[in-house]
């Protein structure tokens, strides 16, 4: 499953991805044989069960989340260039690329990064984060380990603290300005070839 045998050019849109989502040819070429490895039917097309063939959002608490990141509502498949855009939100902030006003914000910047972790509580992309969906997150990542009781705490003083306007819900600006002391990036990156 090497990269040598392929070149940017075997890549359907490759150059317009590599100036879209900064990564190098290298990356691409890497992430082209990850996707075809996962494309078990050769459609060149990904579902959510080829993407639960990936040990580790398998084993990840939430992993389905994640799964489901890829794929607009009623979609049912992911390709590769829509594949590549989802997993610029983890490839590390390069200082270095500058925005000049005219062109969107990078997925990877830490805008970008908040942006999709917002998504992954608010399941029903309605721009808030309810208690609710707050809940379903820390059940699935702690569920075995607190009880229901402790749960509700944590969520509820989680909206206390967050939630700057009072209506029981976080959106997207409170989201970011609770998490502004974070490090996102370095939470959210992954090095994609070292």
């Amino acid at each position: 499953m090497g990269c040598s045998s392929s070149s940017i050019k075997d890549i359907p849109h490759g150059p317009q991805l590599m100036q879209e989502t900064g990564f190098s040819a290298a990356h691409l070429l890497r992430l082209y044989e990850r996707f075809k490895f996962l494309d078990k039917d050769d459609i060149g097309e990904l579902r959510p069960e080829d993407f639960r063939e990936v040990t580790e959002l398998a084993f990840n608490p939430i992993g389905d989340r994640i799964v489901n990141a890829f794929f607009s509502p009623g979609q049912e498949t992911v390709d590769f260039p829509s594949f590549v855009r989802i997993l610029a939100h983890f490839r590390p902030n390069d200082s270095n690329r500058s925005g000049d006003g005219a062109q969107p914000e990078p997925a990877n910047s830490s805008t970008g990064k908040l942006k999709f972790a917002f998504q992954l509580y608010d399941q029903d992309r309605d721009g808030k984060i309810s208690r609710v969906e707050l809940l379903q997150v820390l059940q699935a990542m702690l569920g075995m380990h607190v009880t229901e009781e402790q749960l509700q705490s944590i969520a509820e003083r989680a909206i206390q603290e967050a939630d700057l306007d009072g209506d029981n819900a976080i959106s997207f600006n409170e989201f970011k300005e609770s998490l502004e002391k974070v490090n996102i990036d370095h939470k959210m990156s992954i090095r994609f070839l070292k």
